[in-house]
């Protein structure tokens, strides 16, 4: 009797312990995001207090920082965040085997440019032939950014039987390999597009206007397990304060700029000029929107390219619930 009451209550206290993990499991939302300009509607929205207010005190919001796609995914895969902010390239080289997370909304177009170093001899797309250029990481939204942009002038990487030689790196150091000449040119995100042409002295050989799809270039989307969407109002509370962040942005630039570089100077220890983020923000558009085209063709890119063995995004994006909100 006396071990039967002892299995009893041992079985009580774990019942208790699982139901106080599902609980705490249940009230933690994690964050993961960039701490650059192109994530500035996470950032914005952690600065302001919309993510705290839209989820309630009840809710504990845990954030965690990446320098790159690969990293992130690698974290939604570990369930180390839910959702976040992201390049759709990364994204897209993991949902061909692993199609358990959505693109529930857009964050940013644009932001990335393509630079040419001032010794690299390269004034054109065709001059890239036989030349090296440096991308944030392989597969990166960059990476087929870059390769859309070769299409156009019949260029392609080595890694696919062309020319170009692709070199990993991360964005800032950029300016170092433009001075020691190790690249003839980068494909990168803001600021560090404007930092290359004016602390490199690096020509801009494409705007971000002109670079890939242009002003319908996804850089940055909200990406979120599928597990995390089918909390439908913990999905809906997030992109309520996302929404939130977009449109001040789009009403207070300045502020919205201020916020970004005091989070990231926090987060950091380093302060972004002033002038390079007003400048690196003229080159960018936030938004919530998704153009489903665009995200179709990176995919197609992806597969062209071997990262990825398919290119059927069916069911990755889901826009419901932000169409809803007003």
């Amino acid at each position: 009797m006396k071990r039967f009451v002892q299995l009893s209550l041992s079985i009580i206290v774990l019942i208790g312990v699982l139901v106080g993990c599902s609980s705490n499991d249940e009230n933690t939302v994690k964050i993961g995001y960039f701490p650059n300009l192109t994530h500035i509607a996470s950032i914005v929205a952690l600065e302001k207090g919309y993510f705290a207010e839209e989820f309630g005190e009840d809710v504990e919001i845990e954030t965690k920082t990446f320098s790159n796609g690969g990293l992130f995914m690698e974290a939604m895969q570990t369930k180390e965040i839910d959702i976040g902010t992201v390049g759709p390239g990364p994204l897209l080289n993991i949902y061909a085997k692993h199609p358990e997370f959505r693109i529930v909304s857009g964050a940013v177009n644009g932001g990335a440019v393509l630079v040419a170093a001032k010794e690299g001899g390269v004034e054109s797309l065709e001059d890239l032939d036989g030349k090296k250029v440096a991308i944030p990481v392989i597969g990166s939204t960059q990476d087929v950014m870059l390769r859309k942009a070769l299409q156009e002038v019949d260029l392609k990487t080595t890694s696919s039987g062309g020319t170009v030689e692709l070199y990993a790196a991360a964005p800032a150091d950029s300016a170092t390999l433009f001075v020691q000449n190790s690249v003839e040119a980068a494909a990168t995100q803001e600021p560090w597009g404007y930092i290359l042409e004016n602390q490199a002295e690096g020509n801009l050989l494409l705007g971000w206007d002109e670079f890939a799809w242009g002003k319908e270039s996804t850089n940055t989307i909200v990406a979120a397990s599928s597990e995390f969407t089918e909390n439908e109002e913990q999905t809906k509370e997030y992109l309520q304060a996302h929404k939130r962040a977009v449109e001040f942005i789009q009403e207070n630039e300045e502020e919205a700029q201020d916020l970004v570089i005091q989070h990231i100077k926090d987060l950091t220890g380093k302060e972004i000029d002033k002038a390079e983020t007003e400048a690196a923000f003229s080159r960018l558009e936030v938004t919530t929107e998704v153009n489903e085209q665009v995200i179709q063709e990176m995919a197609d890119i992806s597969e062209e390219a071997g990262y990825v063995d398919s290119n059927d995004i069916s069911g990755l994006i889901d826009l419901s619930i932000i169409e809803k909100i007003k």
